[in-house]
């Protein structure tokens, strides 16, 4: 039985949509309450996304660019934090920042094109604890080994197809 927004009893009320959420999947609807908002969806949790005021959202939630950072922060920091453990390492946290922005692909040869600009996402790790300087090196490299990360810098094949309305 397939489910859809409109019915729901409210905008508001994510529970009909949630229950047929497959794992694994996600949906992503509108959820009515200005022009950007959405609710996102994964059979178990119910987060927000929108865009900020300033781009005529109602910042009620991260944007998409923001999102796809803090997927990529927590899976870096699991894994290293899971590493980490296996080992047996004193690691007692992590922290990680990002932030996405376009730089030009070869030191501005082609400035005028904007297909010249590639997409960088400077990502910086703090390991808290006593560890040694082997031990944080190769955190380092288990960061750059985790799941979303490789995802993100592999080739990437989107498909994408219209349902019948």
């Amino acid at each position: 039985m397939e489910v859809h927004l409109s019915d729901a009893p409210t905008t508001r009320d994510w529970r009909p949509l949630q229950v047929m959420v497959a794992p694994g999947s996600v949906l992503v609807v509108s959820t009515g309450a200005g022009p950007f908002e959405q609710a996102l969806l994964d059979g178990r949790h119910v987060l927000t996304a929108d865009e900020p005021a300033e781009v005529g959202g109602g910042d009620a939630g991260p944007g998409p660019y923001e999102l796809l950072l803090m997927a990529l922060g927590a899976c870096t920091s699991m894994t290293v934090k899971s590493y980490a453990a296996r080992k047996s390492w004193p690691l007692d946290g992590v922290e990680v920042r990002l932030s996405h922005g376009k730089v030009y692909d070869q030191d501005c040869v082609n400035c005028e094109n904007e297909n010249a600009m590639i997409d960088r996402i400077e990502r910086s790790l703090r390991l808290l604890g006593p560890l040694s300087a082997e031990q944080r090196g190769r955190l380092l490299e288990i960061a750059n080994k985790c799941p979303v990360h490789r995802t993100l810098t592999s080739r990437i094949n989107i498909r994408t197809v219209l349902d019948p309305a």
